[in-house]
């Protein structure tokens, strides 16, 4: 691996090190970090600690003081739709509150968004939304659960970016991350239930006909079972 390749290896690691630990509360609101303290715990440039914290601090996990260093703030202030923070909490001790909060997410929002794909989607997505779903069909049955998975999320990913909503196309990060979670974790059965395979061929089949009000009803149904799945 070359010197370039592994900055941003770098860089990640020490990221996810002091993202998680604050996510968890090990570093609690109000604590302080210094460049030359991270520096050595780490063993890296103070170039590469203080473009870590710019990362941290973008996500409002952080803040700089002059004088002071670097000081973790309130959870209220955290960006909570940023994908990372959402892989920290789920796989950390608040797992079980994350994946709450997402699927009550995706229960207000996905229905609606498939509603808005039902009206706005050209043909080629229509089509494609339908053979996304009979290779879900298809993987799940077969136990494929990583091939499940990637076409899991690019089901739900046109869904949301041929919702005609740019807010909605914005969360595709979101549910690709709580979908891998679930998987990664172990949280899936080795095969899919028949009423989530049943449920995404519905919602695709709405949504192929140009049914907004049976698209956004199927999406309802397919995530009350995700909804009580988790539960």
């Amino acid at each position: 691996m070359s010197p370039q390749s592994a900055a941003p290896v770098m860089n990640g690691a020490i990221i996810d090190a002091i993202g998680a630990d604050i996510i968890s509360g090990v570093l609690q609101p109000g604590s302080r970090l210094t460049l030359d303290g991270l520096q050595e715990d780490f063993g890296v440039s103070r170039t590469v600690v203080r473009d870590c914290m710019r990362i941290l601090e973008s996500m409002n996990l952080v803040y700089s003081k002059r004088r002071i260093g670097i000081v973790i703030q309130e959870s209220r202030h955290w960006n909570w739709f940023d994908s990372r923070i959402i892989r920290w909490r789920l796989n950390g001790p608040g797992r079980a509150e994350q994946y709450r909060t997402l699927t009550e997410l995706r229960v207000a929002v996905e229905p609606m968004a498939a509603c808005g794909a039902a009206r706005n989607a050209g043909g080629e997505e229509r089509r494609t939304l339908v053979e996304l779903a009979a290779q879900m069909r298809r993987l799940g049955e077969e136990g494929r659960l990583d091939e499940f998975l990637a076409v899991d999320i690019a089901f739900h990913t046109l869904l949301l970016h041929t919702s005609g909503n740019e807010m909605f196309s914005s969360l595709d990060s979101v549910v690709a991350e709580v979908l891998t979670g679930r998987t990664q974790q172990g949280l899936m059965p080795d095969h899919p239930r028949e009423v989530a395979l049943q449920g995404h061929e519905l919602v695709a089949r709405a949504v192929a006909d140009g049914d907004g009000d049976e698209a956004m009803l199927q999406m309802a149904a397919l995530l009350e079972e995700v909804r009580t799945a988790v539960a």
